[in-house]
């Protein structure tokens, strides 16, 4: 008995602390993704005078298929029944997050700087939130503190003097488009698997592109390939579409869409760093401000369990 006893003793603490372990991990893939992700913008942002918007988005989506399928394809194919019976949520999902998404993000980069392209994007993780409270997931005083923070300094971020463009508009639809992708990933069919998933949204978005990249071709013309242009398409392809989008979906699976959103809430500030550093724009004091208050809700919000 009393040896039973001490087994329960030392066992209660580990089951206890059993959870952090994947709560750990999904706050690090989501952090991963969102470190990624903002070189894209920054990608969107220097490639928006040399590639059209739509074939910077068809080759980005070709390459991430050619990446994806020596480890998706397979699976997919073995769960092809299962795809066929959730089609409707698999293509509302590529839609979302492939074909409409990525698209409206170069188009934004035509005319919007990249640090003005994070900051509103920076608005998604609130409709993640909004997404996830309807569906009745009680969020807590300590996440919504840490959402209601970060928003604070993105807000402060967007008011303290960044010019705006009509390319906003695009961003602003890119961010609803990016929020609901990512509250739509909570209901993945149950045994749907993560690389099948990836490599089947990746085909279907592809192909939903195909009409509108022969549009710009024939109205637009190519681009001419060369190491400033075929590079950045190889970043976006591998690590921003491929590597992460398995993150970002396995960070939701984990952790759920609210405390992932808070993550992505860094968006803004590495964005600004990026861009400030690659492209030369200009960056003061008073971002810093607001990138330490979007930091610190990030830390309330997303280590918090209640």
């Amino acid at each position: 008995m009393a040896l039973a006893a001490r087994r329960i003793r030392t066992a209660a603490p580990a089951a206890r602390r059993g959870p952090a372990g994947p709560v750990a991990l999904g706050i690090g893939l989501a952090v991963l993704a969102t470190l990624v992700w903002s070189g894209s913008f920054v990608t969107s942002r220097a490639l928006g005078d040399s590639v059209p918007p739509v074939q910077h988005a068809f080759w980005r989506w070709v390459v991430a298929l050619a990446v994806v399928a020596p480890f998706g394809a397979r699976r997919a194919w073995r769960q092809r029944a299962l795809i066929r019976r959730h089609l409707g949520f698999v293509l509302l999902a590529s839609l979302l997050g492939v074909t409409v998404y990525n698209t409206l993000v170069n188009q934004a980069g035509v005319t919007t700087p990249a640090a003005n392209m994070g900051m509103i994007m920076a608005a998604s993780p609130v409709l993640m939130a909004l997404y996830e409270r309807a569906g009745g997931v009680r969020l807590g005083p300590r996440r919504i503190a840490g959402l209601l923070i970060a928003c604070a300094g993105v807000l402060l971020l967007v008011g303290g003097g960044a010019s705006f463009s009509a390319g906003d508009l695009w961003m602003i639809a890119a961010a609803c488009c990016f929020g609901s992708y990512s509250a739509l990933l909570r209901r993945r069919p149950e045994g749907l698997d993560g690389a099948g998933f990836l490599f089947t949204t990746f085909l279907f978005g592809t192909v939903l592109l195909l009409p509108a990249q022969g549009v710009s071709l024939a109205v637009q013309g190519g681009f001419t390939p060369a190491p400033d242009t075929v590079l950045p398409l190889l970043y976006v392809g591998v690590a921003s579409s491929a590597v992460a989008f398995f993150a970002w979906n396995k960070a939701i699976s984990l952790i759920g869409p609210t405390r992932a959103g808070i993550v992505y809430y860094l968006q803004p500030v590495c964005v600004a760093l990026l861009s400030w550093a690659l492209l030369a724009e200009p960056t003061g004091w008073a971002q810093a401000g607001c990138m330490a208050l979007i930091l610190g809700g990030v830390v309330l919000g997303a280590g918090s369990r209640t």
